[in-house]
């Protein structure tokens, strides 16, 4: 269903210091890095989409956060929804929602919520039972 997300971010450095662990964890590679740009995608290793980018926006004005605006990265199992948040805090995140189950949306749903450097809301979940 998507092709690609891009997330608008203010100082690039601090932002692929935050990214780079947090894709890691959710075993996502690193598919390209343009400092000149600046931007940076991540895909899967077994799929050409979707791709997450981030970057300074193109029209180069500030990053700026969108009220209600939110991206859900899919994660393999619980385990790595736990690694992920826990690399996102370790790295300048700040907490949204502790990971657990949230029974609200559905029985299986076990999520994090937490917010980039930038301010940029994420949800990382998995579906699955464990």
């Amino acid at each position: 269903m998507l092709s690609h997300v891009f997330i608008g971010v203010t100082n690039f450095e601090q932002a692929f210091g935050f990214y780079a662990p947090l894709m890691a964890a959710l075993g996502q590679p690193l598919r390209f890095r343009d400092d000149t740009r600046p931007w940076a995608g991540w895909m899967p290793s077994d799929a050409p989409r979707p791709l997450l980018l981030i970057g300074a926006p193109h029209d180069g004005a500030p990053a700026t956060v969108g009220n209600g605006a939110m991206t859900a990265l899919l994660a393999r199992d619980r385990a790595s929804v736990d690694a992920a948040y826990a690399a996102a805090l370790a790295h300048g995140g700040s907490s949204e929602g502790a990971p657990g189950l949230r029974p609200e949306y559905h029985a299986n749903y076990y999520g994090a919520y937490f917010r980039d450097p930038d301010g940029n809301k994420l949800c990382v979940c998995c579906h699955e039972a464990e």
